[in-house]
């Protein structure tokens, strides 16, 4: 696996056990990070301030990498997670994410979260 490779699945263990310096020593300290239609952040202080999710959900999530593609400094990750819903229940969800590297830190994060309702395919 190629450095960056390395960079996305260390961070991706540390996404996994809330562990907050892990995940941070991933980054760069410019780091902006997109939820496409929830939002978008930039700098490691507020990348910190968000790592434990909203308050509506119970870290950490479950997340399970079903491939990953590399092309030049940017890995992208194809996964399936659940969060768990302090109020009971789970969001079952399918995620695309597109790291982009430098130095082999991850500089930005732009990710595509879908619930899933019903099955795997809605």
């Amino acid at each position: 696996m190629s450095r960056n490779g390395e960079t996305v699945t260390r961070y991706l263990d540390g996404f996994r056990k809330n562990d907050h310096e892990q995940i941070l020593s991933c980054l760069t300290d410019d780091i902006q990070w997109t939820v496409f239609g929830a939002f978008r952040l930039t700098g490691k202080e507020a990348y910190d301030k968000a790592i434990d999710g909203a308050p509506e959900f119970i870290d950490p999530p479950e997340l399970e990498v079903v491939r990953l593609v590399e092309q030049g400094d940017v890995v992208m990750a194809e996964m399936t997670g659940v969060a768990r819903r302090a109020a009971g229940g789970e969001m079952r969800m399918s995620m695309a994410e597109v790291f982009v590297l430098r130095d082999g830190k991850i500089a930005e994060r732009r990710a595509w979260v879908i619930p899933l309702n019903e099955n795997d395919f809605r």
